[in-house]
């Protein structure tokens, strides 16, 4: 959600926020801008649209040229996408780019027009800039401090003052924001893919400290002006990895991604064919005293948690609750010091799972995070953190991520049934050695492809359509449900197969397509039973179920199988198809397949 960069130094500056953003498309954004120093003034252009709408507009009517600058993409919160409201915002003195919410900005903004002030836009984020102009007295930190202490809200800030013709200002809370380390030249952006390209040295800033970046040096304060010194980190992540590597689009080369992304997430996690979690203070002992487990996370990730609940629940005998993050932390859950709630985020900023974090904590429950993001702030804040070696996913349907964490989810369920002894140690490493063949498997499944492309093409004309599942099956029609309708429009709902016909039913008419996932031994007979219903009522019946299942002649109009497993471990297969029937409806469709409308890929604002 949102994109922030910034650069101080040698190179020309425009080029390097124009790349520097064309990194950070994938968060999501509907216009864009920059504002740069160019002879003593700082030049902002700005346009509504996708990033080649800035280009074009620089090209044709004016490109500033300097060395230091500020750059944004934005995603619409207050106001709607227009050149008038994207940013840079700010005055003659004060240029701004803002990533989050400000919660009190009509009443900055109130106090500011009866001070003199006129606002253009109708964003929160003109409030901030105006309200730094007012405070400021040619001291750009006294200015920034006394801003910091009016504005409520989350806040990432990229800021010049008009007086400091080579210096970036930087501050944030609960946005996030990195400052990156060169050889005579600094950056500050969103997240590291944005600087890769240029350097691999960052720093990571802190809550409500303050960077002044220069070409040649890089400072931090406190709100009190106080200095502190930071420890430069250094990122892993492969510049090849944030590209398409020769496929078509980000979505597809990141589901066939999912082989390396899975293996190396929990091979360092097997140790003499036991799951050992005890990177991040798991321990059998700790496992086994766990009262209960609540696993909060949002949208794709809070799927991988329903996959965790009924692994937990069924190996572990361990009752589990699972939460959408936007609701946990507003139903006043019980929650006690010896549970453990587990938060699942892709980036570690999801705002309402960072919120359910702090509600964790001030209940005295410990938390354990799964995020992919190191150093992000889910991570810093957890008292234990799982990371997901997903490497860096660029679309905005999430594919790979959600495997990792599934990946994550099935070593924390072996390990908790084996410490609360429900399960023997032979079988603990027998399930165990299922799952490290997992990424072969999910290779082999990919030979799926052609057939779901074929069944991708009876579904573009679709307006409407439901996934079906029982237990974990459950789990992944919703995924599949989500998959498909956040990328191709398709309206699409996800029903436990079973609630059908207490009302759903009534939805199915002639030619409507209904994707059944039916791959649980123990609940196939009703499955099947559930899709001859729909089929009854002349609904189109696409089925994805392990190789081999028979059905009877005439149940069943498409069929995409996986290959067989143990069917607790299923769903990490299950997916491939859901995500190419989504992927491949989207492409014939015409549709941009990374970067669906209205969508953002982290979501870090309420």
């Amino acid at each position: 959600m949102c994109g922030i960069v910034g650069y101080a130094g040698e190179r020309d500056c425009t080029e390097v926020l124009l790349n520097a953003l064309s990194k950070l498309e994938y968060r999501g954004y509907d216009s864009a801008g920059i504002a740069v120093f160019e002879k003593n003034q700082i030049s902002v252009e700005k346009s509504k649209g996708e990033l080649k709408n800035l280009r074009e507009k620089l090209e044709n009517e004016h490109k500033p040229e300097g060395h230091c600058g500020i750059g944004h993409t934005r995603w619409a919160t207050h106001g709607e996408p227009s050149d008038i409201n994207s940013h840079p915002h700010g005055s003659k003195r004060v240029s701004i780019v803002h990533n989050g919410i400000i919660e009190n900005y009509k009443d900055i903004k109130k106090f500011l027009i009866s001070k003199g002030y006129t606002f253009e836009s109708e964003t929160d984020t003109e409030t901030v800039a105006k309200l730094l102009d007012y405070y400021y007295n040619g001291d750009p930190i006294d200015a920034v401090v006394k801003t910091l202490a009016d504005v409520r809200g989350a806040y990432a800030l990229g800021i010049l003052f008009k007086d400091y013709p080579d210096c970036i200002y930087s501050v944030r809370k609960d946005s996030p924001l990195i400052i990156g380390v060169g050889e005579n030249e600094n950056f500050i952006a969103s997240d590291v893919p944005a600087i890769l390209q240029y350097t691999r040295k960052y720093y990571l800033l802190e809550e409500n400290e303050i960077a002044t970046i220069k070409a040649d040096r890089v400072e931090f304060c406190d709100i009190h002006k106080q200095q502190i010194v930071k420890e430069v980190q250094l990122s892993n992540l492969d510049m090849d990895a944030a590209e398409k590597g020769g496929y078509e689009h980000f979505m597809l080369k990141e589901i066939h991604e999912q082989p390396t992304a899975v293996k190396t997430t929990i091979a360092p996690r097997i140790v003499n064919g036991m799951p050992d979690l005890s990177e991040c203070g798991l321990t059998a002992e700790s496992l086994k005293n766990y009262r209960k487990l609540f696993i909060v996370a949002c949208g794709t990730a809070m799927h991988a948690g329903v996959v965790g609940k009924y692994v937990i629940e069924k190996l572990a005998r361990t009752e589990v609750t699972v939460d959408i993050a936007s609701e946990f932390r507003y139903r006043d859950p019980i929650i006690e010091k010896d549970d453990l709630v587990i938060v699942i985020s892709q980036s570690g900023e999801t705002a309402d799972t960072k919120a359910a974090l702090h509600l964790a904590h001030d209940r005295g429950a410990k938390v354990l995070a799964i995020v992919n993001v190191k150093g992000s702030s889910i991570a810093r804040e957890a008292d234990m953190v799982l990371y997901t070696h997903a490497g860096p996913e660029i679309s905005v349907a999430s594919t790979k991520a959600f495997s990792v964490q599934m990946s994550v989810m099935y070593l924390l369920a072996f390990e908790m049934a084996y410490a609360k002894g429900f399960i023997s140690e032979e079988e603990c490493k027998r399930l165990t050695a299922e799952l490290s063949n997992i990424p072969d498997l999910i290779e082999k499944t990919m030979e799926c492809e052609d057939k779901c492309q074929y069944v991708a093409s009876k579904l573009i004309t679709a307006q409407s359509l439901l996934y079906i599942g029982r237990g974990l099956d459950y789990a992944l029609s919703m995924e599949g449900s989500l998959k498909l309708k956040e990328i191709s429009y398709i309206h699409s709902e996800s029903y436990a197969a079973g609630e059908l016909k207490h009302g759903t039913i009534s939805l199915v008419e002639e030619g409507m397509p209904v994707i059944g996932v039916a791959t649980q031994s123990d609940l196939m007979e009703k499955m099947v039973s559930n899709i001859v219903e729909v089929k009854s009522r002349g609904a189109f019946t696409i089925t994805v179920c392990k190789e081999g299942t028979e059905f009877s002649e005439g149940v069943m109009d498409e069929t995409i199988e996986v290959p067989a497993l143990e069917d607790v471990l299923m769903p990490m297969l299950t997916v491939i198809p859901l995500q190419l029937i989504a992927y491949y409806t989207t492409v014939l469709k015409g549709l941009n397949v990374d970067k669906p409308r209205n969508l953002a890929k982290s979501v870090t604002v309420e």
